[in-house]
């Protein structure tokens, strides 16, 4: 009886043994899939962080971009503030080669008409980006009649002053001649 005690003690023994090395595998088992899951979030979480990181570099390649564009068009305006310079320059120099005040007046008229067409010009290039410059573009070109209106008037008013006064000539040579 004592024999089968022991023989019992010893099976219970390895029992307790077996299950508690169980245990601890379970719980190798447990702590490896915890490290996977981990290592996965990680991961994931790096995954994201590089998404993040290449939204930022397609962000400063479009900032960028946007500021190649703003120095091409300020060096348009460059450009074409270099090319008014040289314009007004070649004007002086025909008007200072122009025979009569007259001719010259002339010409100064015709720059202040061509500055006031590219001053118009530059507005509309600005205002064709803008939704309302449809509406000021018209506005401007009800503007541009009336002032050409207004200049074919005066035209014309000169045009009869100089008849009156050739009529006026003519009476008073007629009336000499009497």
């Amino acid at each position: 009886e004592s024999a089968t005690g022991r023989k019992r003690e010893r099976a219970r023994a390895r029992q307790a043994e077996r299950e508690r090395e169980s245990a601890s595998a379970t719980g190798r088992e447990r702590e490896r899939a915890r490290a996977r899951q981990a290592e996965r979030e990680s991961e994931s979480a790096t995954g994201r962080e590089r998404e993040r990181e290449r939204e930022r570099e397609r962000e400063r390649e479009r900032d960028r971009q946007r500021e190649r564009e703003r120095e091409r068009e300020r060096e348009r305006d460059r450009q074409r503030e270099r090319e008014r310079v040289r314009e007004r320059d070649r004007q002086r120099e025909r008007e200072s080669e122009s025979a009569t005040g007259r001719e010259r007046e002339r010409a100064r008229q015709a720059e202040r008409e061509s500055e006031r067409e590219r001053d118009w010009d530059r507005e509309r290039e600005r205002e064709r980006a803008s939704a309302t410059g449809r509406e000021r573009e018209r506005e401007r070109d009800r503007q541009r009649e009336r002032v050409s209106a207004r200049q074919a008037e005066r035209a014309s008013e000169r045009e009869r002053e100089r008849e009156r006064e050739r009529d006026r000539q003519r009476e008073r040579e007629s009336e000499s001649a009497t």
